[in-house]
C-alpha cells in the first residue's frame, strides 16, 4: 500500500468516524436521549434499559445483565439497589448457587416499565406520523441495514 492510498483510507475512516458521531448527536437529540430523565419520567436511559431487560427475561442475575448492556459492574449494584428500595425489583438467591440471585420485576416494577414503554411507543408514534408511509419504510429499512451491519462487529 503506498503512502497516498494509505493518506485516502485514513482520510475516509475520519469521514466515516465524523459522520457517524454527527448521526448519533442528531438522534440522540430527537429521542431526548440526554435529558437526565428519558420519556418525562424519573428514570435515566441506563435505568430503562435495565428495566426493559428484567421485564423481558426471567430471573437474570447482575452479571447476565453487565453481560447484555455492557454495563459497569458498580453502576449497575448502585442501580439495582435504588430498584430495590423503590420495590421495582425483586431479588432471589440462587438455589444452586448461593453467590448468584435472580432479579425480576415487582408488580410495581412491571408496571412502570409498561407506562414508559407506552410513552416510548407514543414518542415514535409521534415522529412517524409525521412522514410519509414511503419514508417510514425507507427508514426502517436503514436501521435494519444499520443493525445487520454492526451486529458483525460483536
Amino acid at each position: 500500500m503506498t503512502k497516498s492510498t494509505i493518506f485516502i483510507v485514513l482520510g475516509m475512516q475520519k469521514k466515516h468516524v465524523a459522520d457517524i458521531r454527527a448521526f448519533n448527536r442528531f438522534y440522540t437529540g430527537v429521542l431526548g436521549l440526554l435529558d437526565q430523565h428519558i420519556l418525562d419520567s424519573r428514570y435515566s436511559l441506563p435505568e430503562v434499559r435495565v428495566l426493559y431487560e428484567l421485564y423481558h427475561s426471567v430471573n437474570l442475575t447482575a452479571s447476565e445483565i453487565i453481560a447484555i448492556l455492557r454495563i459497569d459492574k458498580g453502576y449497575l449494584s448502585r442501580m439495582l439497589l435504588q430498584f430495590q428500595k423503590k420495590k421495582l425489583v425483586s431479588k432471589k438467591w440462587s438455589a444452586r448457587d448461593g453467590r448468584a440471585a435472580h432479579l425480576s420485576l415487582t408488580e410495581k416494577g412491571r408496571n412502570e416499565f409498561e407506562a414508559l414503554n407506552e410513552a416510548s411507543n407514543r414518542q415514535i408514534k409521534d415522529i412517524l406520523e409525521r412522514l410519509t408511509e414511503d419514508d417510514c419504510n425507507i427508514l426502517v429499512g436503514h436501521m435494519t441495514g444499520i443493525r445487520t451491519i454492526l451486529s458483525k462487529t460483536k
